[in-house]
């Protein structure tokens, strides 16, 4: 029996982000790597680029650091099951696209919601557009990633919601408490429990808004993790394009 699923997903607090953004960042060189390298327990679908969304790109960086962290999690899953990639490292354009979309699509179903509650409900689930050096959006540092798991046949498993979706039951510890879960609820909720528990013993942290969303060395990873510092500041991609050319 898969031990994970053993153990329900504990609810946590949404991030503080003024506390979030006033932890120092060590900055790292380390490089971002193309998920399109490795091997086929995981695969790469960057549904961004998929979607046509404004400047994304057709591959999934991360940092190498969470590369490895991501072929563990991968190699550590039941028999049959493999990762999906959705999203790494996000150029700033696809960050302020998907904000003030969704910020748009929040305003117009409530109108009645002030600039400081239309703002939180937006950081639920997309954080504000930052290339500071102090306090990047997670995504612009290579740290942050967005996955979920497949079946043998690489068809993606029932995570309760879709990605992306942002309502209350993506939240990753929704399906924990209900009362009556039906046979299509308990699975969807095993499915985040495998990934969840697969996820945390490789050192990542999840932001507790998502189900998908991931972190390992960034400022989320180390206000969720508790360590003093994170190792990830912001990155750019030509200098690692760059880098990858004089290597190949």
């Amino acid at each position: 029996m898969d031990r994970s699923l053993s153990f329900p997903i504990a609810a946590q607090a949404e991030p503080d982000w003024p506390v979030v953004s006033r932890i120092p960042i060590a900055g790292s060189d380390e490089p971002l790597v193309p998920l399109s390298l490795a091997p086929s327990r995981i695969k790469t679908f960057p549904i961004y680029a998929k979607q046509d969304i404004p400047g994304a790109i057709d591959e999934c960086y991360v940092r190498e650091g969470v590369y490895r962290r991501l072929l563990a999690v991968a190699r550590s899953l039941p028999a049959g099951l493999g990762l999906v990639v959705l999203d790494g490292w996000r150029p700033w354009r696809v960050q302020q696209y998907l904000f003030d979309t969704l910020q748009e699509a929040i305003r117009s179903h409530h109108p009645t919601l002030d600039d400081e509650a239309l703002m939180a409900r937006t950081r639920e689930f997309v954080s504000v557009p930052s290339y500071d050096a102090s306090a990047p959006s997670p995504h612009l540092t290579g740290g942050a990633v967005d996955v979920t798991l497949c079946d043998a046949d690489g068809l993606a498993l029932d995570m309760g919601t879709q990605f992306d979706e942002a309502v209350p039951a993506s939240h990753t510890a929704a399906l924990e408490s209900l009362d009556r879960p039906d046979a299509r609820q308990r699975e969807a909720r095993d499915n985040r429990r495998r990934l969840y528990g697969a996820m945390r013993e490789q050192g990542f942290t999840n932001l507790p808004s998502e189900w998908w969303h991931f972190d390992a060395g960034d400022q989320l990873w180390a206000h969720y993790s508790g360590q003093p510092r994170a190792l990830y500041g912001p990155t750019e991609l030509e200098t690692i394009e760059s880098r990858w050319q004089r290597q190949w």
